[in-house]
């Protein structure tokens, strides 16, 4: 085992861009018009192709249908998480990708996009943690 600086361990965990020195990146997402987001099999399969596509790792995925309808859920990443609450009724969706390291959460918008055919995806940016690390 080599030992590494305190600098050094956290340039695998800390983001930088722009300048900003930051935990990481936090994407508040909404789905609107979005279909498929009482079904978790659906819901399930677009937290994958997120995962797969930002290059995160996953731990563990859970989710609940609520009756009526909609489900919310989590999927634990190695590098945070990704979490879901659905109004199927009101074909809306809200989703939060939060990823430390090199993972890319931009990298799953389209495919939330694609996934729940949705007519609009709205996004506000968070970078957690700045000016605090």
């Amino acid at each position: 085992m080599t030992d590494r600086s305190p600098d050094e361990n956290r340039a695998e965990y800390i983001g930088t861009r722009d300048g900003k020195v930051f935990a990481g990146t936090h994407l508040l997402i909404e789905v609107i018009g979005g279909k498929g987001l009482d079904d978790i099999t659906t819901i399930e399969q677009a937290f994958r192709d997120c995962i797969r596509a930002c290059e995160a790792t996953l731990l563990h995925i859970h989710l609940h249908r609520f009756s009526p309808q909609g489900v919310s859920g989590v999927a634990l990443l190695a590098e945070s998480h990704i979490s879901v609450h659905t109004w199927p009724e009101a074909e809306y969706g809200a989703f939060d990708i939060f990823l430390c390291g090199n993972a890319d959460p931009w990298k799953a918008v389209d495919v939330l996009h694609r996934a729940f055919y949705a007519k609009d995806v709205q996004v506000k940016e968070v970078l957690r943690g700045e000016g605090v690390i």
